[in-house]
């Protein structure tokens, strides 16, 4: 796949997530084959503010070949201006959120709510594809709610407006994560558009990777929650070999996160990861808990390594 000129050689991406796809998680997805990861949604209106938490955010990993940059917002004018700003510079792909269904986007008019306004979806990728000589991408759903399906009409709208590429999660606003994605609607948008069109929603391994690219016609695809404690299934699809166990990943995560971030910061932010990585493993009750409450994190690392070595 090649969004503008920019090629993808394994044709697959981390996808964007809240609080979760950071410098370090990104690092390890791409480490182990992803061809990149799209950052945790960026407030436009919070970098025109020049908010210091939300420049966290735009931490770059050494090993991030293509980088790519998600904003979300609903005023033109300043989605632009900060397109054309020294923050995204760094970047080489910028995408734009017009598919998050969590209220507190939605109800400041950002996210999924502007597939209920398509008029001004295409002010703001037009304003931001006339803002800046860098490829503009477009992530969405299929519709806002069951009976306002309209993913056909809006990735059409999309090409029109100049952006480069497409990513679609065939759910619907209303259905947030629940349900079944429809992989039917990523083939009937695919079918609409000649710009590339990235598949997204429950991709989970090898076997559902090569059945969406067959089902849907899709040029590539964005992983989510099947890469949560579970980086390697990139190196699953691709074929990369595995050179880390489970706890050096574990250890490499910490590391990249305690080279960016406060340990503080981090005693919270990696626990949910600790627990991700811990999914699916027999007898691990009690240092779940473990996990979840020991305030020293080397403390927690260990007790998953004895966990691992008593295997």
């Amino acid at each position: 796949m090649k969004i503008g000129n920019i090629e993808f050689k394994n044709n697959l991406i981390l996808a964007p997530m809240a609080g979760i796809t950071d410098i370090a998680f990104r690092s390890l997805c791409v480490d182990f084959g992803a061809d990149a990861g799209v950052s945790e949604m960026i407030s436009a209106k919070a970098l025109h503010y020049r908010n210091e938490k939300t420049e966290d955010l735009l931490k770059i990993a050494p090993n991030e070949g293509i980088k790519i940059i998600q904003l979300f917002g609903h005023e033109p004018d300043i989605m632009a201006e900060i397109c054309a700003s020294d923050y995204v510079q760094p970047f080489d792909i910028i995408d734009i959120n017009m598919g998050c269904p969590a209220p507190k986007i939605v109800s400041n008019k950002d996210g999924s709510s502007l597939m209920t306004n398509i008029p001004l979806a295409r002010d703001i990728i037009s304003a931001c594809v006339g803002a800046i000589d860098k490829p503009i991408t477009v992530k969405f759903r299929s519709g806002y709610s069951a009976d306002n399906i309209n993913a056909v009409e809006f990735a059409k709208m999309c090409e029109e407006a100049g952006a480069s590429a497409i990513t679609i999660h065939p759910r619907t606003r209303e259905q947030m994560y629940s349900g079944k994605a429809d992989w039917e609607m990523i083939r009937k948008v695919k079918e609409s558009v000649s710009i590339p069109v990235i598949a997204s929603g429950d991709v989970v391994d090898k076997e559902s990777f090569d059945r969406v690219l067959s089902e849907t016609g899709c040029d590539a695809v964005m992983i989510g929650r099947g890469a949560l404690g579970n980086p390697e299934i990139f190196s699953e699809i691709t074929g990369k070999p595995v050179t880390m166990n489970k706890v050096e990943i574990i250890e490499k995560h910490i590391a990249i996160l305690r080279e960016n971030f406060s340990e503080n910061f981090i005693s919270g932010h990696i626990r949910k990861h600790l627990l991700w990585y811990l999914k699916g493993e027999k007898n691990v009750s009690e240092l779940k808990v473990y996990v979840s409450t020991e305030p020293d994190l080397d403390k927690c690392v260990e007790a998953i390594r004895k966990h691992f070595e008593n295997k």
